[in-house]
């Protein structure tokens, strides 16, 4: 009677490399500095001094309130001061005349304590007017709106003529333009290792890249803050990223994706994707010892392209099945088949491109005229090309500068 037929598969051995992927948040673009314009004076909107979009200077005039009733505010309140400084003249020569009388006793007692308490009255009369022409002044000043920094202005809410309240009218939104934050909330469990990220502080790698959908934008960020606290309700914490927008691209309120580099310094388990077999929620591998197999549990981390990086259940040295495992049951047989490019060399070059991001590219022989190979940037894998006599396909155009120098040995 025959036995149990070994079941075809391709075997790979476990190996640890480094396998660099960005964690991606959603995010918010904020504006550094951002300020809504209202009035401080009630009146009707007599000029508009700026283009809407345009880009403002601190100081700039940008709107003017019909002035008539703070020049007229600012008017009375000199004319009330010129009358009680004259009134204070008077109330300081009365009390010094009355002190000569006193003093040859010419004069009662109580008319002198009178001019005393007149003149002092007038002392603090003329401060209070002060204070009123100080804030009429001040009135008349806010009748015209300046920019109180550089930065973008937007739509303006009201128009020529439009009547506003104080405090409550909504003219306008000023914001800074460059650079700008890109806010993203994460668990409290990575504060550390955002914290990390803050100390470092390097501006010059691409720990941070921001993305709207398919497009990446040109520049990379750097951590600006964490937030001071942990939201109790959802055990969350805010913290912001701050990129240069010298092209004026981001723009306030946009929403996009914050990719975050993760596992640059170690190296981890990665093994092909295709190899994993999952049963009720759990993931398995196929051990081959001698000429078995064996399913063992596995904990995944993160997919690096075609690969996955394994957190536990396998170590290095191993050797696991990777085809053929849909046809694997606990203790199957195996036939190990021989890979078309076995008897070929593989070799890893290890570079930077042109936006200064690592690249690693694995090619094998495996003919005359044709190389297979695989492009990793920073944990990015890209699909495997067959690529003639090493000409990069249109796929891969806009790095083929770098890869000229691969050639066959």
């Amino acid at each position: 009677m025959r036995g149990p037929q070994a079941v075809p598969v391709s075997v790979e051995k476990v190996s640890a490399n480094y396998a660099p992927y960005y964690d991606e948040y959603p995010s918010v673009v904020k504006a550094l500095q951002e300020v809504e314009l209202r009035p401080q004076v009630s009146g009707y909107i007599t000029g508009i001094y700026f283009k809407e979009g345009d880009k403002v200077t601190k100081g700039q005039k940008l709107y003017s309130i019909d002035r008539q009733q703070t020049e007229a505010g600012y008017k009375q309140a000199l004319a009330i001061l010129s009358v009680q400084e004259a009134n204070l003249v008077k109330a300081k020569q009365d009390a010094e005349r009355y002190r000569e009388l006193d003093k040859v006793d010419a004069i009662a007692k109580q008319q002198v304590d009178y001019a005393e308490a007149n003149y002092k009255t007038a002392l603090k009369q003329v401060e209070a007017s002060k204070a009123m022409v100080q804030s009429a002044q001040t009135n008349l000043r806010y009748s015209t709106i300046v920019a109180p920094f550089d930065g973008t202005i937007g739509i303006s809410s009201v128009r020529l003529g439009a009547s506003v309240s104080p405090g409550q009218t909504l003219l306008n939104t000023i914001s800074s333009d460059d650079p700008m934050g890109a806010d993203i909330t994460v668990d409290q469990q990575e504060i550390f290792r955002f914290y990390q990220l803050l100390e470092k502080g390097d501006d010059s790698d691409s720990s941070f890249l921001l993305t709207f959908g398919e497009q990446k934008y040109t520049h990379s960020g750097k951590m600006s803050f964490i937030d001071r606290a942990v939201d109790p309700l959802t055990g969350s914490i805010k913290i912001r990223i701050e990129f240069p927008n010298p092209d004026h691209v981001l723009r306030a309120g946009m929403s996009g994706s914050l990719r975050v580099l993760s596992n640059t310094d170690n190296k981890s388990i990665t093994i092909p994707y295709k190899s994993i077999t999952e049963q009720l929620g759990e993931f398995f591998v196929y051990v081959a010892e001698a000429d078995k197999v064996t399913q063992r549990q596995v904990k995944l981390g993160k997919q690096v392209g075609a690969n996955i990086i394994i957190k536990s259940g396998l170590k290095e040295g191993e050797t696991i099945a990777v085809e053929g495992v849909q046809n694997l049951r606990e203790g199957s047989l195996i036939s190990i088949s021989t890979p078309l490019a076995s008897n070929k060399k593989e070799e890893i070059i290890s570079y930077s491109n042109s936006e200064k991001n690592d690249c690693r590219c694995f090619y094998k022989e495996t003919g005359n005229r044709y190389c297979y190979l695989r492009l990793i940037c920073f944990g990015r894998v890209d699909s495997d090309e067959h690529i003639a006599d090493l000409t990069i396909s249109r796929h891969y155009s806009s790095y083929s500068s770098h890869y000229r120098k691969l050639y066959r040995s």
